[in-house]
């Protein structure tokens, strides 16, 4: 999907359901739907996917924002489109989770460092994309509720794995079991949110902090991701291991010498594209 620097009107026939520019290193993905509250649909699920792999793949991009237009950042799946496919729901399911958490996967498996930018409702595999972020910042409008066992349904998109890690396993099972709806406060309070916003302020504390990840050194930061998000795959010997290969690479690359050079001279490291 090619940069996409103009912005839609979102309530135009054929706009976009996921917008995608590259900012100056920093990827925005923008889900695009605000009649829908953004839900996803197949055409949705692909563009997001789509957005995810320029994103991935574009050596300019050093932090992935996420985000959503309108009164919602992500409701979840579409509903409506369930509805309409209930005698033939499980095949439907089956080719937009494919898709979906491909996708998910690919964004986790970067390295980058990602941010999202939560507004207004965010609900089933909404929750898993607002959470798969190293850092979700949140509007004072957010509101989470799980709502798959409403439905009869369970969850997807690594919600369960991502909400888990934030709240804890009792926590999870119990917003899941019940969907009780959390307002930003409480999520805050929970750790399933790491900062509040006035709804007005968000968007710039958004871009605030990707500014300050894409200032960083790229590949230490994903040394950083990867050494904490497998550590509990490992033995201490291993993770010791693994830091001193991290250590030792990182070592050797442009962004090591600029960075204790500037430390010497007392000024800002200038890290390399």
């Amino acid at each position: 999907m090619p940069d996409n620097q103009a912005t839609p009107d979102p309530q135009a026939p054929g706009s976009p359901k996921v917008l995608f520019r590259q900012d100056d290193g920093i990827a925005r993905i923008t889900l695009n739907r605000p009649r829908q509250l953004n839900a996803l649909d197949a055409e949705a699920i692909h563009a997001l996917a789509a957005a995810i792999e320029d994103a991935c793949n574009d050596t300019r991009t050093r932090v992935v924002l996420i985000e959503g237009t309108g009164k919602a950042f992500c409701v979840g799946g579409d509903i409506n489109l369930f509805s309409r496919a209930i005698d033939d729901l499980p095949s439907l399911l089956e080719s937009l989770l494919q898709p979906l958490h491909a996708a998910i996967a690919r964004l986790a498996a970067s390295g980058l460092p990602i941010v999202s930018a939560v507004n207004g409702p965010v609900g089933g595999g909404g929750i898993g994309l607002a959470l798969c972020a190293d850092y979700v910042l949140a509007a004072q409008s957010m509101a989470l509720r799980c709502g798959y066992s409403a439905i009869g349904l369970t969850p997807d998109a690594g919600s369960a794995r991502f909400l888990t890690l934030r709240a804890g396993v009792v926590r999870a099972k119990q917003l899941f079991y019940l969907n009780e709806m959390l307002d930003a406060p409480a999520c805050l309070a929970l750790g399933i949110v790491d900062a509040v916003h006035p709804d007005e302020e968000l968007a710039a504390a958004a871009q605030a902090l990707a500014r300050r990840l894409q200032a960083g050194p790229r590949e230490p930061l994903a040394r950083i991701k990867m050494l904490i998000e497998t550590t509990g795959d490992r033995s201490l010997p291993e993770h010791l291991a693994a830091e001193r290969e991290c250590m030792v690479a990182s070592s050797g690359e442009p962004d090591a010498r600029e960075g204790i050079t500037a430390f010497t001279e007392k000024r800002t490291a200038r890290f390399g594209p």
